[in-house]
């Protein structure tokens, strides 16, 4: 059985490598990129099984980049995971355009991170379709 592959998308260097190196340590196959036109690139070439990005980034936000892969029947079906600086909501709108399934608040606890991903990679897995949409939404 292939790895699960997890595509994060953070401008920030250090939470880049803070995550694909705990989601390494736990299995899983990762990809990076550092803003949202690169993670899109990344996504549609690659096909990840689950997407984390952050919202704000330079170029492209998170959401944008969420609502073009929503838009691209490549990508359209993979689940999103968005961290948000805290003070950060997305509109009911926004999120209906997109495919984010969980949002999560800057700083965030890495162990209810995992869990999230965990969820949401585990009902991909056994083919349960999209994981209902949780968090601050």
């Amino acid at each position: 059985m292939s790895r699960l592959k997890i595509l994060i998308v953070d401008d920030e260097s250090y939470i880049l490598s803070i995550l694909t190196r705990k989601f390494e340590q736990l299995g899983y196959a990762t990809l990076s990129a550092t803003d949202g036109e690169e993670g899109y690139a990344v996504a549609c070439r690659d096909l990840p099984d689950l997407v984390i990005t952050d919202l704000q980034m330079p170029g492209i936000s998170g959401l944008e980049m969420a609502v073009r892969m929503r838009a691209n029947p490549a990508t359209r079906h993979l689940p999103l995971l968005m961290l948000t600086s805290r003070g950060h909501r997305l509109s009911t709108a926004d999120l209906m355009q997109t495919n984010v399934q969980c949002v999560l608040p800057k700083p965030f606890s890495t162990r209810e991170l995992v869990a999230k991903v965990s969820e949401m990679t585990r009902a991909r897995a056994v083919g349960d379709g999209p994981p209902q949409r949780s968090g601050e939404l």
